[in-house]
Parts: structure tokens; sequence; C-alpha cells
């Protein structure tokens, strides 16, 4: 049997943290260091018992990782990847994948030179929930997919924007959250053509935006929306209605992705699919349902154990650098379409 895979955390902030959570139940890996130059990210070296590093690249010679887990600063995502592929070291690099397209592209044709593989950390795609209600769209269970409703409608706190830079541009819940449920759409509907969209900041005034509503045009043909607004007193979103995650009180009853086609539509995550008996039958007639089984899993450990078998050349990644540059090329084209008030297209990512 393989000694377990050597990861090292790059990275000790609330979602490194949670890595490590999950990292304790893989037996194919174990953590063999930490670099941080936080403040309290030696302590929590010291907890998990492993040594502890203010700067990752003296980290790299030192301890010689077969692999590596980036939650750094989202500016630093790529900056610290490229460091870790010169070493030769395999990165599970948090979403998003970079702030700019251009990084991006380095880090892809990088990762293509040295032949080091890179895993981004759209986690959701691991969610078994998420890869059933893709198996029944692909398999042609709702016909030809016609219309998709998105919904990101939730408040934060106010003491969510205590900390400064999450009230400057860029910080908005366009690149930190709706990145996670446009990469969904991308995943489970195809790629985008174009958008249209408005943002606001009219309930806080904070330089980054509180809402906002985006039109897309897939490559199918397929038209859909995607409603989002972090100042609402509202239940419709993947973090309250999927249960994925604890911390948040969960609305099982409310869906927050609506997929409607010729034969059927199906909401998740409930995973409630809704038809009629008969083809060709109309709103006369009435709809039938039934929720979809699934088994339900961690996705955050599911995607760890997919980062092993990535690391080890067993398997290629499900998210790569250049996907999920398309998630954010689309973030990109959504930044444009609101500020020309045109329809835009998202850029290529090669």
């Amino acid at each position: 049997m393989d000694s377990p895979l050597r990861i090292a955390l790059i990275g000790a902030g609330s979602m490194g943290r949670q890595h490590c959570q999950h990292l304790r139940e893989v037996p194919a890996a174990r953590l063999c260091a930490v670099a941080d130059p936080g403040e309290q990210a030696a302590a929590f070296a010291a907890e998990c018992g492993v040594p502890y590093y203010a700067e990752h690249r003296t980290m790299l010679e030192q301890v010689r990782p077969q692999a590596a887990l980036i939650a750094t600063p989202n500016n630093l995502h790529v900056s610290t990847a490229l460091d870790c592929i010169e070493a030769g070291v395999p990165v599970l690099v948090e979403k998003p994948v970079g702030v700019r397209l251009d990084e991006v592209r380095t880090l892809v044709e990088a990762s293509r030179r040295h032949g080091v593989p890179v895993l981004v950390g759209h986690h959701r795609r691991h969610n078994p929930l998420i890869a059933r209600a893709r198996e029944l769209i692909a398999s042609g269970a709702l016909g030809r997919l016609i219309n998709v409703t998105a919904l990101w409608q939730l408040q934060k706190p106010d003491s969510y924007f205590d900390v400064p830079w999450r009230r400057e541009p860029g910080a908005g819940f366009l690149l930190t959250n709706l990145i996670h449920d446009l990469d969904l759409l991308r995943h489970l509907c195809g790629e985008v053509r174009q958008v249209q969209a408005f943002t606001s900041n009219g309930v806080r005034g904070f330089a980054n935006e509180d809402s906002a509503a985006v039109l897309l045009q897939f490559e199918s043909g397929a038209l859909g929306s995607l409603i989002g607004s972090d100042a609402v007193a509202a239940p419709w979103s993947w973090e309250l209605d999927s249960g994925e995650n604890p911390v948040y009180p969960r609305q099982p009853d409310q869906p927050c992705y609506l997929f409607a086609g010729t034969r059927g539509a199906l909401s998740v995550p409930q995973l409630r699919r809704w038809y009629y008996a008969k083809p060709g039958a109309g709103w006369h007639q009435p709809l039938l349902s039934h929720e979809e089984s699934h088994a339900p899993d961690q996705a955050l450990r599911r995607q760890l154990e997919h980062f092993v078998a990535v690391a080890r050349s067993e398997a290629e990644p499900l998210v790569t650098a250049a996907d999920a540059g398309r998630t954010l090329a689309l973030i990109e084209a959504i930044r444009r379409a609101a500020e020309s008030g045109r329809a835009c297209a998202p850029e290529p990512v090669g």
C-alpha cells in the first residue's frame, strides 16, 4: 500500500483550516507542514503537530512536500501556485483560481510546460447531489434544456463587513460567492455565449455590489437568469438550502436552482423532477413529480480524495486551471456588461 501523500498547507485562514479538518478523514494523505505569515498560524501548526514556516518558498525547499493546498488571499493564488509548480509540487488552489485572466493564462501555461497538475477548489462539483443533477440533465431526462433560474439571496450580518477589504472593489459577492453558482451553471448547462447584467450597491453604499441581476445565453441556446443579493432576508441560496456546510441553518424545502426542459424540470438541491405522464401533455394535465435519489457525502473531503489521485497521476483534475479560468472570464464579462449596459461575451482562456 502507498504511504500517505505528504500535503502542505499554504494559508491557514478559515478555508485552509477547513481543508485540514477534512484531511484528517483521508487516510491516503497527511498534513506535513503549514506556511502562513499570520500571527495565529504558528499555533495552528503546533496544534496539528507539523512544522511551521512564515514563508512558503522556504517550506517548499526544506520540507519538499508531495502536494500543496493553497488557501491564501485571492490575489496570491497564482503567484503561490507558480512557486509550487516550479518546485514540481501539484496544487489544489482555492477558488477563484486568480483575480485576472492574464495571470490565469500564465498559470495554465506553467502547468502544461512543467507537467504539474493544478486542481481548482470549486468543491461543489464534487457533491454527489450535483453529480446526479448533471447526470439527469445530460441524459435527456428533462428533454432539451430551455430555461435555467438560479437564486443567491441571503443576508450577511453587518459584522461581516467589519473586515476592511470586504468593503473594497473586487470583494463583492460576485467574485466571493456567485462565482460558485456560475461555475455550477457552466458545469451543468455548458458554456455561456454572452451575458447581460445590472449590479447595485444601493443598500450599503460600499465600493462593491450588494445585488445583481444577470441574464445568460448558453452555447446550447438555453437561457438563464441569476438573481443575487447579500443584503436581503431570504432563504434562496446554496448555503442555506443544500445543507453542505452545517454552520448555516438549513432551509431544506427551498430551491436555489431550477432547470426546465421540453420533457421535464428539476429543482436543486431537492432533486425533485417534474414531468407529464404522457409526452405531448400540456397545462391542463397534472404534473407528476418525485425526488431523485443520491448518496449524500461531504464535497470537501471528496475533493481532497480526488486531489490525492490527481497528485499521484491517477486521475485528471475535475476542475483544471483553464476550466476555472473560464468561470473567472464569465465574472469579468458580467462586470463589463453591468458597466457598459451591453451584452458581453466571456474572453477565451486557452
